[in-house]
């Protein structure tokens, strides 16, 4: 590549440049999209995960599913 072409490439460069921006910010009002583009795009939704209920659901409980006796209590306790 010469320094000619080489100029003209950066020129050129330039060129195209400034008209992808001079499109991309134009104010003018793009168009609607059809009823067939609207409702091929997928948006997710909010999202909600069991691991704030799994706290609740297991561990929270699990001394009510114990058998209650003076000798569990002395042993869960008394570790304290």
């Amino acid at each position: 590549m010469t320094m000619k072409e080489a100029c003209n490439y950066v020129k050129q460069a330039q060129k195209n440049r400034g008209r992808e921006h001079r499109r991309v910010h134009s104010h003018q009002v793009c168009g609607r999209l059809t009823d067939k583009e609207w409702f091929s795009i997928v948006t997710r939704q909010k999202t909600t995960f069991a691991k704030g209920k799994t706290f609740a659901h297991t561990a929270r409980w699990n001394d009510h599913h114990e058998k209650w006796d003076l000798k569990t209590v002395k042993n869960k306790y008394n570790k304290l």
